[in-house]
């Protein structure tokens, strides 16, 4: 929990992974490709006091992980969210056993997603029931550019990925959480167009479909989907460090976001290790929306309690003290918000 002055917060991490990017799992170049681009974004978006050695940033480990998160970082719970890449990765990125044996050791705290490829065809559906049952999953991780064989990308609503989203429907599998930002080299950029989450929200209205990275750099595309798709939300992994950067553009990302979706359906997450929480928590909690951007009204505590953990927390049915609760969201809604309280304010100033 995060305290500032009266105000205390419940944070969840909805967006966390343990990866080896090491040498001897690096399958290929591709492998130090993407891990160099994620390390490219670590030292270019972070404070100087926050930077990670190269090394370090190749494998943290269980140990550092709990001590980032839940010691230094104030967060009461995180969720995995795994990348597989095994066209670069002799054992994948993310590191399947060693996240899930953290979370079986606590887990009050932490909650294991996986994977799926929908190229992997029936054995992959076999292989999506057993994993099913074994971590006891309540969401996966999407990644629609991940390479397979002479693949480059698949998309939400082919064939196979309806079959697959059957199946997670099913298995009562909710919660679709999917990369769609930016690309990571050597992967393709168009394979993370967000055009398809609006097929596949439309016709699996009893999915939530988290579109991680908040469709950036396609933020507009984005926002006119999720508006009229109540069942889509944003997750805020590569757009929180840019509250450091580029305040005014993390402003205009927030201000977008609570305009078109609500405070309702927004998600914080660190990207952890791509950052850590700390700086990240304790810098949102202050911001305020600059005065030269007046079409955005100011973000209040209780939309920062929303999106801090509370959003999360009711989508994963994450237990919050009593004390740190508010009433519950209205997720049905669809439409523009906020505009009729930025348009009363406007009349008010004038």
């Amino acid at each position: 929990m995060y305290t500032k002055g009266d105000n205390s917060f419940f944070i969840v991490d909805a967006h966390v992974a343990l990866w080896d990017a090491r040498a001897e799992n690096q399958r290929n170049i591709h492998g130090k490709q993407f891990i160099d681009c994620f390390y490219d974004y670590h030292r270019n978006l972070s404070p100087e006091s926050e930077l990670w050695t190269y090394e370090e940033y190749l494998y943290q480990g269980g140990e550092r992980l709990m001590k980032d998160l839940f010691i230094d970082g104030y967060v009461d719970h995180a969720i995995f969210q795994p990348a597989h890449l095994g066209e670069f990765y002799v054992n994948g990125f993310g590191q399947t056993e060693e996240a899930f044996a953290l979370t079986q050791q606590h887990p009050d705290v932490l909650t294991y997603n996986h994977n799926f490829d929908p190229r992997n065809g029936e054995a992959g559906l076999d292989q999506l029931r057993a994993d099913a049952e074994r971590f006891g999953l309540k969401g996966v991780k999407l990644y629609t550019a991940e390479w397979h064989g002479d693949s480059r990308g698949y998309k939400l609503d082919d064939d196979w990925t309806r079959r697959y989203l059957e199946v997670c429907r099913e298995l009562g599998i909710k919660n679709i959480h999917v990369h769609k930002g930016p690309t990571i080299r050597p992967l393709d950029r168009d394979a993370f167009d967000v055009a398809d989450v609006d097929h596949i929200a439309t016709d699996f209205t009893d999915l939530n479909f988290v579109v991680e990275h908040c469709g950036l750099p396609r933020l507009e595309d984005f926002c006119w989907i999720a508006t009229q798709e109540p069942n889509v939300h944003a997750g805020l992994a590569v757009a929180m460090p840019f509250i450091h950067t580029r305040p005014k553009y993390f402003a205009q990302i927030m201000g977008e976001l609570l305009y078109w979706l609500g405070e309702d359906r927004i998600q914080f997450s660190s990207d952890y290790a791509l950052w850590t929480p700390r700086w990240l928590i304790e810098s949102f909690v202050d911001f305020q929306i600059p005065a030269e951007l007046s079409e955005y009204p100011e973000i209040t505590i209780d939309q920062k309690k929303k999106v801090l953990g509370l959003n999360a927390a009711k989508m994963y049915d994450i237990e919050v003290p009593v004390d740190l609760r508010l009433a519950d969201a209205d997720e049905t809604e669809t439409g523009p918000r906020g505009a009729e309280r930025a348009a009363d304010e406007n009349l008010v100033g004038a």
